[in-house]
């Protein structure tokens, strides 16, 4: 794993009128690694993540992408960069079929300016072939038709699909049965064995424990900790959550584990 983080925040500040949100918030994750990204209702993950896509500009702090400092924004630049974000409703049209949702708004057009469908199928297949997707019997498949599964499987394509380097997944497995939940937590390893940075915004302690290979933990909108997940326990992930602090084994606070 490179030394440089792929995906840098430092410092961010961000209140919305009198409510500060982030208080000098410290985030970073690093190509081929899953980051979790953990903390109750209001502790600030949604705010940051929209910081990260532009939605929301930063009162202050900085962002670097591979190491430079990048200004986002809007989505447009964040997609640009190679960032993209999983949202939990998906933002798939259930009309279309998991071809037309992957290319929707960025469709390839042949040199007479009609769709090309046989390149967007393809491209598609292809896709799905790399990240070892085999819950999906046919890339025609209209949405609607697809299990919750299958839907965040099309969501998670979609995304990897131009070629970004950093994926944020919102509650990925929310709503999803235990088998479907295993398929999801797969693909999610396998972009970060295919090299993306990957951030895991989840309520789910389970699913982090089982597919994170570092967790930072916000509270009241300031970094608990940051910690490796073989050096904790789910006990402690949930004390820090509840808490913002642990009793159990000196965890480290971020800026501490930095040197880890």
């Amino acid at each position: 794993m490179s030394s440089t983080p792929i995906l840098e925040m430092r410092g961010i500040n961000k209140s919305f009128g009198a409510v500060q949100v982030l208080h000098s918030v410290d985030f970073r994750v690093y190509a081929g690694e899953v980051m979790a990204l953990v903390g109750d209702n209001g502790a600030g993950k949604s705010t940051l993540v929209k910081c990260v896509a532009g939605i929301y500009p930063m009162d202050s702090g900085e962002i670097l992408f591979e190491g430079a400092p990048v200004h986002i924004h809007g989505p447009r630049d964040a997609s640009a960069l190679g960032i993209e974000i999983v949202y939990q409703d998906l933002a798939l049209c259930d009309n279309l079929d998991i071809v037309q949702n992957m290319f929707l708004g960025r469709e390839n057009l042949t040199s007479v300016r009609t769709l090309d469908e046989g390149t967007m199928e393809r491209r598609a297949r292809q896709t799905l072939a790399g990240l070892s997707v085999r819950t999906v019997k046919s890339v025609r498949q209209v949405v609607s038709e697809l299990s919750g599964g299958q839907r965040q499987t099309t969501a998670i394509a979609k995304a990897v699909l131009w070629n970004n380097r950093v994926v944020l997944l919102d509650e990925p497995t929310a709503a999803l049965g235990v088998a479907q939940t295993d398929q999801v937590l797969d693909l999610v390893r396998r972009l970060a064995t295919n090299g993306l940075g990957v951030v895991l915004i989840s309520h789910n302690m389970n699913d982090v424990m089982k597919v994170a290979d570092r967790i930072t933990a916000l509270y009241l909108g300031k970094v608990a900790a940051e910690v490796k997940t073989s050096e904790i326990t789910h006990a402690q992930v949930v004390e820090l959550i509840t808490a913002g602090r642990t009793g159990n084994i000196g965890l480290k606070p971020a800026e501490a584990a930095q040197s880890a």
